[in-house]
C-alpha cells in the first residue's frame, strides 16, 4: 500500500505530462503555420495583420510545468473519484477538505488528461474515472445518487413488486411525491407499471436487474 500511492502519482504525472507536450507540440505546429501564412501574405498587401500567439503558448507552458506540483492532491481527487463514482464536484470538495479553486483546476487537468469524465445530472457534474462505466451505467449511478430513488430501487429489488400504495407508506413519502419519483425511472427505462383495475405494482426492468446490486452498492459506501 506503501508503495501503490507514490507509483500512482507518478503514473497520473506522466500520463498528464505527455498530454500536455502533445498539446505544446500542437501549439507550435500551429504557430509556424500562422507565420508562414502571414509570411506568404505580406508579399501581395502592403498591410498585412500580424497576429500573435504567445501568450497562448505561454500559457499552456505554465500548465505544463505546473503537473509536477502538487500531484498529491491530484493523486487524491482521482482516487476519490475512483472510490465514490458519480460524486459531484461539491462533494470531492467536502470528502477531501480542499478549496474550489484547487478542486477547479485539479479536475480540470485530469479532465485534458482524459483521466475523468463527467455525467450531467440537472444542475450537478458527477464525476467518474474514464472508461470504467458505460453511459447506462452512469446515468443509472447518477439517479442512484439520490437517496430517496435509492431507497425505491432498493425496495423494489428486494421485494420483486411493489403497490404503489404499500412503498409510499414504506418509505414514508406521499404519494404525489412517490409518483414524480416513479415517473422519472419509468423514463429511464428501469422500472415497469402493472396495472390490475386501480392498483398499480412496479417491478424494475429485466436489464437493470442484474448489475443493480453492484451499483447499489457503489452508491451506498
Amino acid at each position: 500500500m506503501s508503495l501503490k500511492r507514490p507509483l500512482l502519482a507518478l503514473v497520473l504525472s506522466l500520463f498528464i505530462a505527455f498530454s500536455f507536450i502533445a498539446l505544446i507540440q500542437l501549439e507550435k505546429n500551429n504557430s509556424l503555420s500562422l507565420n508562414l501564412n502571414t509570411s506568404f501574405a505580406s508579399k501581395f498587401s502592403f498591410y498585412s495583420p500580424t497576429f500573435s500567439i504567445q501568450t497562448s503558448f505561454n500559457d499552456v507552458n505554465k500548465e505544463a510545468q505546473f503537473i509536477s506540483v502538487d500531484n498529491s492532491t491530484r493523486t487524491d481527487i482521482y482516487e476519490f473519484i475512483v472510490a465514490n463514482p458519480g460524486i459531484q464536484f461539491r462533494g470531492i470538495c467536502t470528502g477531501l477538505d480542499i478549496a474550489i479553486g484547487t478542486a477547479e483546476f485539479h479536475l480540470g487537468v485530469l479532465k485534458k488528461a482524459g483521466l475523468i469524465s463527467f455525467f450531467r445530472d440537472g444542475k450537478y457534474k458527477r464525476f467518474f474515472a474514464s472508461k470504467k462505466f458505460s453511459q447506462k451505467e452512469m446515468r443509472l449511478i447518477a439517479l442512484l445518487r439520490h437517496e430517496t430513488i435509492r431507497e425505491i430501487v432498493k425496495t423494489i429489488s428486494s421485494e420483486k413488486t411493489v403497490s404503489h400504495c404499500k412503498l409510499a407508506s414504506d418509505l414514508a413519502i406521499t404519494s404525489q411525491g412517490l409518483t414524480w419519483q416513479m415517473n422519472r425511472l419509468r423514463e429511464e427505462g428501469i422500472i415497469q407499471e402493472n396495472y390490475a383495475g386501480l392498483k398499480v405494482t412496479y417491478s424494475l426492468n429485466d436489464l437493470y436487474v442484474k448489475g443493480l446490486p453492484e451499483l447499489l452498492f457503489i452508491t451506498e459506501r
